[in-house]
């Protein structure tokens, strides 16, 4: 056997250098390339071995550990788990800064595959700078912490253990129905040691996405269940996009009348504007979706784990309310008590509607009236405006209104949030993607947004990490290219918890759009504080006054802070001030755009009847507190149990 001798990290990079995925019959490289924050436990060895070893994968400078991570996450969304990119960090507190982005990309079921450094396999220099000792287990290290987070964990400890170990992340990272984050940890001496490596681990090694198919047994379950249907829905979940079965999806809908809802993740695999499509549904569902959804019968789940969301944990579906599950995990097909068919969704759906024998949805006027009065309110929320400053009247959300009223004297704002959310989407051209993750926004969106395009929706809603969009805009971009434009969607608290990776944007000459919804506070969470009884506790920004945090408002000009950093900026309070810099900022080529936009607290949509579990106090001094508990009793009592 031939043999190479070559150090662990650039017997890694050369391994990466030569892995493909075949979908379909069509091969592409897997990993695009690798984001690096060099530091100690990786500069000295994988910094090595990519300037060494790097032949085709792409070497990107990140600013934040967490951010790149992110971005890479958002890179496997936008290329629907066909490519991924790398991400690796120093000992210590480089490589924690990633366990929340492998937290994002397992609840997401999106392949990452993150390699931090580690302290060193021999002990002998021991401690070492930023080593956490365990004094009852000396084999524990910060990169312990990935194992609760990720799909597979390995730590490289001899260099002749990367063979295994990167055959297992690789079969885990191509695998649809066990997918997530993958954890290398590589103690930094076990990086610069070397091996005799077979030369046939670095020959092309071709990973199949192979279609998992259904029996002909749970097809036929499924096929009696719903033929028995007298008012089915389907679900259109994640795994619709990321199985690409999107025509077959819309065949069964169209073939069987059954109207569908959308999941965050499987938003925007069918055109908003098909008659079947009710949008959102849940928690951040509308009224479309959640009102068939309530009167469903039969529940057709295609690629959805069923998130608290998007059952609005578990209250929306009656208890007479019977399942069929389409996943390639097993897991998720058996949720909801429901007929199990484990299969891809691209190869199940024909076969499945092939066994149904003409069946129609018996439906008559209910699919069309719960469309037309959702696209009504949707051209309400379209055109709200803020009127008279000294008669303040909360528009959507009445909870806590004084503060809407405050914000808008020290802010001298007048815009409302879902106005100007539907005149971004409006200014928006074809294929141009969306990115968003945390705060009121997604709600917002799942309900109001119309996708420019299929696949143009990338919002971050497994984990909702604050501080994803600005990071995931960047992936998406290198995963769309220049023939798109890019827009990340966040709040102000989003943009206090990352932005560093707009540097890198810069440094890349990635024109990303940052779209800064500007209200001041932690609008959503401020909203579920109140209306659950409580007073306001550290969800506004506002200066310090002698009874608490209730002063003015901050007003921060985050425009002149993107042009600090050489971004094109815009600060924006108005309507004209909006259309105009959108009418500009497409002139801009290859920089960074900020929009800083200020948006009136309150002005986001309302709940349109769905109901969400949030723990409510059971004893509290303040009557507000009781009859949240009360109301949450009602709902508990009304929800399905498992």
């Amino acid at each position: 056997m031939k043999t190479v001798r070559l150090t662990m990290a650039q017997a890694l990079v050369r391994f990466l250098e030569n892995q493909f995925i075949e979908v379909d019959g069509v091969q592409n490289r897997f990993v695009r390339g690798v984001f690096i924050i060099p530091g100690h436990g990786n500069v000295v060895g994988i910094g090595q071995a990519l300037t060494q070893e790097a032949k085709h994968l792409e070497v990107w400078h990140g600013q934040n550990e967490q951010g790149m991570a992110q971005a890479a996450v958002a890179f496997a969304a936008q290329t629907k788990r066909k490519q991924i990119c790398v991400a690796t960090s120093s000992v210590g507190p480089g490589a924690a800064n990633m366990v929340t982005a492998c937290g994002t990309a397992t609840a997401n079921n999106l392949p990452l595959l993150v390699l931090p450094g580690d302290t060193y396999a021999c002990r002998q220099p021991d401690p070492v700078l930023q080593q956490v000792e365990q004094t009852h287990n000396l084999s524990i290290t910060t990169n312990d912490a990935f194992k609760a987070v990720c799909r597979y964990w390995d730590r490289i400890v001899r260099p002749e253990q990367l063979m295994s170990a990167m055959l297992s992340a690789f079969r885990v990272l191509t695998d649809p129905a066990n997918t997530g984050a993958v954890c290398i940890a590589m103690p930094q001496d076990v990086e610069g040691e070397a091996y005799d490596y077979p030369e046939t681990f670095f020959k092309k090694r071709v990973w199949r996405l192979e279609r998992r198919p259904a029996t002909e047994v749970a097809l036929e379950d499924a096929a009696a269940a719903i033929k028995k249907a007298k008012r089915p829905m389907l679900i259109c979940g994640g795994g619709v996009r990321y199985s690409e079965a999107h025509a077959e999806f819309r065949a069964f809908a169209e073939a069987t009348g059954i109207p569908f809802g959308e999941t965050q993740s499987g938003k925007g695999a069918i055109e908003w504007t098909h008659p079947l499509n009710m949008g959102g549904l849940g928690v951040t569902g509308c009224s479309a979706a959640n009102d068939i959804a309530k009167k469903a019968d039969l529940i057709i789940g295609v690629g959805t784990r069923y998130t608290d969301f998007t059952t609005a944990s578990k209250w929306l579906f009656k208890d007479s309310c019977k399942f069929v599950n389409i996943n390639v995990s097993e897991f998720q097909a058996i949720k909801m008590e429901a007929v199990p068919v484990v299969s891809d969704a691209k190869d199940c759906l024909p076969r499945l509607l092939a066994k149904l024998d003409g069946y129609k949805a018996p439906y008559t006027t209910e699919v069309t009236t719960a469309k037309e009065k959702w696209v009504k309110e949707l051209q309400r929320l379209d055109n709200m405006v803020f009127e008279n400053k000294k008669s303040w009247k909360p528009i959507i959300n009445d909870a806590n209104a004084d503060s809407a009223k405050r914000f808008a004297k020290d802010l001298d704002a007048a815009l409302c949030q879902t106005t100007v959310l539907g005149a971004i989407n409006a200014m928006m051209s074809e294929g141009d993607v969306a990115v968003g993750a945390a705060g009121s926004l997604p709600g917002d969106m799942q309900r109001m947004w119309r996708p420019t395009g299929i696949d143009t929706y990338n919002m971050e809603y497994g984990y909702s990490t604050m501080g994803y969009e600005i990071a995931g805009a960047l992936g998406a971009k290198i995963a769309v290219g220049d023939k798109h434009e890019v827009y990340a969607f966040c709040g102000d608290g989003s943009w206090h918890m990352m932005h560093s990776e707009i540097i890198t944007a810069l440094m890349e000459r990635k024109k990303i759009n940052v779209c800064l919804f500007d209200n001041a506070s932690y609008g959503c969470i401020n909203n579920l504080q109140v209306g659950h009884g409580n007073k306001t506790l550290c969800t506004e920004l506002r200066f310090r006054n002698k009874d608490g945090y209730f002063g003015d408002f901050l007003n921060i000009d985050y425009a002149k802070v993107a042009e600090g950093y050489g971004c094109k900026a815009y600060s924006i309070r108005t309507m004209e001030e909006l259309v105009a810099a959108f009418e500009d900022a497409k002139k801009v080529k290859n920089v960074p755009v900020v929009f800083d936009i200020k948006v009136l607290p309150k002005t986001m949509t309302d709940g349109y009847g769905s109901w969400w579990r949030v723990g409510d106090t059971e004893v509290s001094e303040r009557q507000e507190n009781l009859d949240a508990y009360a109301d949450h009793l009602a709902h508990v009592k009304d929800a399905r149990k498992y």
